[in-house]
């Protein structure tokens, strides 16, 4: 397990630094801790990373699944720490650390409850694949070089997911009764399998160039899917394609971040970039006094409009993205 520890200078400007700030105030379950060590790791905030990995590990389940608090029912929720996780394992080689990215990993790989085609279900007690689990498992398979496991569960998420007819995703499939659990097609649902696929191109090696070509192939057609439904006003509703739901800012900023991260990498056309500077825009309104980035789909029941960790967490990987590109 080796992931070159990304070493990049920290992004810093009035609206990070508020962000930052707020989202380590607020409490956190396994898979907002992992997109928000995410969010310092992108930003190049190893200190913080390092302290969050070690407050990750500590909270761990015998079975290995970290940063494991309240919600015990889930699957891959807790494989988001893992590339942060790893990174900060490397840079400090301290003991827990090590052995904590280890159990991970074996829980990941060997214990963890799949389909016979290798695809790992999003609840313990439900044979489910949710599109959430498509930037929670695969980007952490892929940067710890289990490249052929990522690609099984990503292509494995999409396949069930994808909708054809509206070129987004679905939100739930239920893999045994072959049935969709919740059919909608959730705003922040998509904005996950965005950042997941963004994610995973950029951390397949060269050697795997076709299967790069496929998974860009499919987050593009899924972006132009999505980006379908925005309104003018930069942002989208909860459920992209029903105007009745409310008003919505978190998938703002998760498109924003794989446009920005797309064509940096070089895989998307400078073109998007109109695009993303647009829903960029739309969310710098959003912020407030106290640094919450409001209106994002609101913890913990992510059925209002509100805050949340993830909706502060992507605030900042969009800001990282961004100062990269320019």
């Amino acid at each position: 397990m080796q992931i070159r520890v990304v070493k990049r200078r920290y992004f810093v400007n009035k609206h990070v630094e508020m962000v930052q700030i707020a989202l380590l105030a607020m409490q956190r379950h396994s898979w907002e801790q992992g997109v928000a060590m995410q969010a310092f790791y992108e930003l190049g905030k190893m200190d913080i990373v390092v302290a969050m990995a070690k407050e990750a590990v500590y909270r761990s389940l015998p079975d290995g699944r970290v940063a494991t608090i309240g919600v015990t029912d889930a699957i891959t929720d807790s494989c988001s720490v893992g590339e942060a996780l790893i990174a900060a394992a490397q840079e400090t080689k301290d003991k827990d650390l090590l052995e904590g990215a280890e159990k991970l990993l074996n829980w990941a790989l060997y214990q963890a409850p799949k389909n016979q085609e290798g695809v790992l279900y999003h609840l313990l007690d439900r044979s489910e694949f949710w599109v959430d689990s498509m930037y929670m498992l695969p980007p952490y398979l892929a940067a710890a070089g289990y490249y052929e496991e990522a690609l099984i569960n990503i292509k494995g998420y999409f396949n069930a997911l994808y909708d054809e007819k509206t070129h987004t995703m679905h939100h739930m499939w239920d893999d045994h009764k072959k049935e969709y659990v919740r059919e909608a097609h959730w705003g922040v649902g998509n904005g996950w399998a965005l950042a997941g696929l963004a994610r995973v191109i950029d951390l397949l090696p060269e050697t795997y160039e076709q299967d790069k070509k496929d998974l860009i192939a499919k987050a593009k057609e899924l972006l132009d899917g999505v980006l379908s439904y925005k309104r003018k006003d930069g942002l989208f509703h909860d459920i992209i394609d029903d105007e009745s739901t409310f008003v919505e800012t978190n998938l703002s900023q998760m498109v924003a971040y794989t446009i920005y991260r797309g064509v940096y990498s070089n895989w998307l056309s400078k073109e998007y970039v109109t695009q993303a500077e647009n829903l960029r825009t739309a969310v710098l309104d959003k912020v407030d006094k106290f640094g919450l980035v409001q209106g994002v789909c609101g913890a913990p029941t992510f059925d209002k409009a509100g805050v949340a960790p993830e909706g502060q967490a992507f605030f900042l990987l969009m800001e990282a993205a961004a100062a990269r590109y320019k």
